[in-house]
């Protein structure tokens, strides 16, 4: 059955780096775009960024220019850089594949604080 698991998250202070890491498995990864969402408490879940099967990447503009999408189709592994963080990124973390139905991973807890 899609799975997915995501792992890195953490404590980070203001301004540090982060990268999560989403391992996938039961589809055929390689041919699918894959999104990273995010949801602060209390707040809905809001879409982070996204990247295409070839590796073409799409983010919202509060965190362009910040954060970094990659994939690995070798290793059927999605992850997400980020840089400058902030406060206001503390968030669980999501990655996500549509097929058909959205399917999502348990999620992997961000906390950005000094």
């Amino acid at each position: 059955q899609v799975r997915l698991v995501e792992s890195g998250g953490g404590w980070v202070q203001p301004g540090g780096s982060l990268t999560l890491s989403c391992a996938a498995s039961g589809f055929g990864f390689s041919i699918f775009p894959m999104n990273w969402y995010r949801q602060a408490p209390g707040e809905k879940r809001e879409w982070v960024g996204g990247i295409t099967r070839t590796g073409a990447t799409d983010y919202t503009d509060l965190v362009k220019g910040r954060f970094i999408i990659s994939r690995d189709n070798t290793k059927n592994m999605l992850y997400l850089q980020m840089n400058r963080l902030q406060p206001e990124d503390t968030a669980v973390y999501y990655c996500q594949v549509k097929l058909g139905s959205d399917y999502w991973g348990q999620g992997t807890q961000v906390t950005v604080s000094s």
